[in-house]
């Protein structure tokens, strides 16, 4: 059995996902099977592991810097956003229900069960288990119940590093703070703190490192300096989302309100010749754009309102009448269709609604939801690429005679009869660099060349040899427990 060691935040957003992949990739050079595990995630972007489930797309990263496979057990509990106040809940990688938050709380106590039949599962198979928290522990008005922070510390026995955020201001008072707010119990399980995202010289904090020191009694694990290469790396929350400009090549992604797997933009953005442009509510679809791509949607009928509540569904005609591309991926590809059909009230009240009618396809949602990482062929040249699916809901009609991708004997896939508009089921198309690379010129672009995986693993390599200069993992490989 291995030992296990738990990072949470003293807020949202410190950096809890990037420390962990970081810590991962430097323990397992260190020669070290390690595996990442969050009891609980709240993320509309999922990843697809071997055995069918669905975790936290964070997860997948730090599974890919441990260099281990994805398992629904890393990621027990992910929480889907479905609306403002219910989420979908994935239960060890599959759909258990959808609740409102007054409802999960009452939900939460009988999941701790399977968040830690899984944890003892992934620390059986391990010399190392990092753990990841959710938000704060010093939320301590949801403590009773809890199983993201010091509940699931509790439950099981696990020491706690508390991970500050130094850029945003206040860090001194995020982290004492939190010591003052808990309750005994839980201080006394935190055993160190390291300051994260310090830009400057890392010295000039040493006093304030000594009065922290001096308050909690925690050990000081270091001042970690800004990682300027972590935009390189999948971002984990659509908050991390952001423009990118510089490439003639213009993407617009409207950024829709349940926007889920955005992830198929992660190797674009890395492209200097691509410009990324994500459109917020308020604002038009750009008229330059030489494409447009509808992400995925947690609820496409809800989505699909909110587009044309932005005007964008005007804007997408006339970037069709100026003879401009589009590509809809999952819920971007419902929404292209002529009618979206949901009688049994999958996404909520009963309802049947007219799509954007670009593509003449019809979608039927389902309750059963098709999760699956498959290997495709582009129709168009033979190039096979990998990705997954992730959708509830079953798409029929004439423009799927045109499927532009073949999945083993199956045809996926629709488009209209000159081409320019697509949509699929298939995420992930673009991590392909020769699909990636045919895709664009095909579209009039000379895309850059470069590997896609690779850059993402000498990434984590950099990353994991800047914690290593600036954490003291010695110190916490011998507090593990």
């Amino acid at each position: 059995m291995g030992k296990s060691i738990m990072i949470q935040g003293s807020g949202s957003n410190v950096g809890k996902s990037l420390l962990v992949a970081g810590m991962c990739r430097a323990f397992w050079h260190r020669g070290l099977m390690v595996k990442p595990f969050k009891p609980q995630n709240m993320s509309n972007n999922a990843a697809v592991t071997e055995d069918g489930g669905e975790i936290g797309r964070a997860q997948a990263l730090q599974a890919m810097a441990a260099n281990i496979a994805l398992h629904s057990d890393l990621n027990p509990v992910l929480l889907k956003p479905e609306s403002d106040i219910g989420s979908q809940v994935i239960l060890q990688g599959k759909r258990l229900t959808t609740v409102q938050a007054r409802e999960y709380a009452r939900l939460k106590p009988k999941l701790l069960n399977a968040v830690m039949d899984s944890f003892e599962r992934v620390k059986n198979s391990c010399d190392l288990v990092i753990v990841e928290g959710a938000g704060s522990p010093a939320e301590v008005n949801l403590r009773a119940g809890d199983i993201a922070n010091m509940g699931f510390a509790e439950a099981a026995n696990v020491p706690v590093l508390l991970a500050g955020d130094i850029d945003r201001g206040g860090v001194i008072a995020q982290i004492v703070g939190t010591y003052a707010v808990l309750p005994k119990p839980d201080r006394d399980r935190i055993k160190g703190f390291v300051i994260n995202k310090f830009r400057g010289d890392p010295t000039l904090f040493d006093d304030g490192l000594s009065f922290i020191v001096e308050h909690t009694g925690w050990h000081g694990l270091g001042v970690i300096p800004w990682f300027q290469a972590a935009n390189t790396l999948p971002a984990e929350d659509v908050m991390d989302l952001g423009s990118k400009h510089g490439g003639a090549f213009k993407i617009a992604v409207p950024c829709l309100s349940r926007i889920a797997n955005f992830d198929d933009l992660d190797p674009l953005k890395l492209d200097p010749k691509i410009s990324i442009e994500l459109v917020k509510a308020g604002q038009a679809l750009p008229g330059d754009a030489d494409l447009i791509l509808i992400p995925g949607s947690k609820s496409t009928i809800a989505d699909l309102a909110f587009f044309r509540a932005q005007g964008w569904d005007i804007d997408l005609k006339a970037h069709i009448r100026r003879g401009g591309h589009v590509l809809g991926i999952c819920g971007g590809y419902q929404m292209l269709g002529r009618e979206i059909i949901d009688m049994d009230g999958v996404e909520g009240p009963p309802a049947r609604v007219a799509g954007l009618g670009h593509l003449d396809v019809q979608t039927r949602m389902q309750a059963d939801k098709h999760t699956a990482n498959v290997t495709a062929e582009y129709l168009r040249n033979g190039i096979m690429l990998q990705g997954y699916e992730i959708h509830m809901g079953h798409t029929t009609g004439p423009d799927r005679g045109r499927g532009w991708l073949a999945i083993g004997a199956r045809r996926e896939g629709a488009q209209s009869a000159d081409g320019k508009i697509r949509g699929c089921y298939v995420h992930g198309l673009f991590s392909s660099d020769k699909f990636r690379e045919v895709f664009l010129s095909e579209l009039g672009h000379d895309a850059s060349s470069f590997d896609y995986s690779k850059t993402i693993n000498d990434t984590l390599d950099q990353l994991a040899k800047h914690l290593e200069t600036h954490m003291d993992l010695d110190l916490i490989l011998r507090l593990a427990k």
